[in-house]
């Protein structure tokens, strides 16, 4: 099992975060659960193994070409067999450039993206099938990307002005203040609201409890650190703050966590 991480052209470095190769040569089956990470992917299957996803207390096939809209809250997922899989993680911010819709209506979902997007990303697929070197396969998703960049680019301006709004929230996300950061940008309180939900699918309050999560997720796999400094390092005033969002989070608590890392989570912390 591994992954591989590739940067994105100059071109698509304010868009996309990196690709990803994720293999998996076991036919060992196992369950695992991803947690909320503020950022939506586009995930195409190109090995033989089968996902499920864990809806309405049962598991489903998930589709060959994925769209993980933003996920809010822990998901159950389910491997089986050989796995090689091709993903493409955006910013917080910047899935709406590639998008009609407003991102919101994705949440907690993972959707087909042939149904979001229509038959060029199945003839994407079927190109990125018969190409077996990686870079020709990031290649020939920028060009799709780059496509629909320029056909969407009548989004750019909210986008941007997203984008800095969500910046200003990480620069101070204990002390943001809602209707400090609306004034500065020349709109009303819920204007703010309503633009960053539309083109991140989060609320900003939400936004930054998800940030100040994963940062205790990279901070608590040193298991060197105390809870409480974990908790402090991250931005929570104290430790039940921080166990209580640990366990909206993830499912479970911190001490259980780091007792029984799952396979996929292990590789990417």
């Amino acid at each position: 099992m591994e992954f591989q991480y590739f940067l994105p052209s100059e071109i698509l470095k304010p868009y996309i975060k990196h690709y990803y190769i994720f293999e998996s040569d076991s036919d060992i089956e196992f369950q695992d659960t991803v947690f909320p990470s503020g950022e939506m992917e586009m995930i195409f299957n190109l090995g033989d193994g089968i996902w499920e996803s864990l809806i309405d207390e049962k598991f489903h096939k998930t589709p060959k070409i994925e769209l993980w809209g933003q996920i809010t809250k822990p998901l159950a997922i389910k491997s089986k067999g050989r796995h090689t899989m091709l993903g493409i993680r955006f910013y917080t911010h910047s899935a709406a450039y590639f998008f009609n819709d407003e991102v919101g209506i994705f949440n907690d979902q993972i959707l087909d993206l042939e149904d979001v997007i229509g038959k060029p990303i199945t003839t994407l697929h079927l190109q990125l099938l018969e190409t077996p070197q990686i870079q020709k396969r990031i290649e020939l998703i920028e060009s799709f990307l780059i496509k629909k960049l320029i056909m969407n680019d009548n989004k750019s301006q909210k986008i941007q002005k997203v984008a800095h709004i969500l910046s200003s929230l990480v620069q101070n996300p204990l002390g943001s203040d809602i209707n400090t950061i609306a004034a500065k940008y020349g709109m009303t309180p819920r204007y703010l609201h309503k633009l960053v939900f539309q083109h991140t699918g989060l609320a900003p309050k939400s936004f930054n409890k998800i940030i100040r999560f994963q940062r205790s997720l990279k901070l608590i796999s040193n298991k060197d650190s105390a809870l409480t400094s974990v908790a402090y390092d991250s931005g929570y005033f104290d430790q039940s703050h921080f166990i209580r969002d640990f366990k909206a989070f993830t499912g479970t608590t911190p001490t259980s966590y780091l007792e029984n890392l799952s396979p996929i989570n292990n590789l990417i912390i």
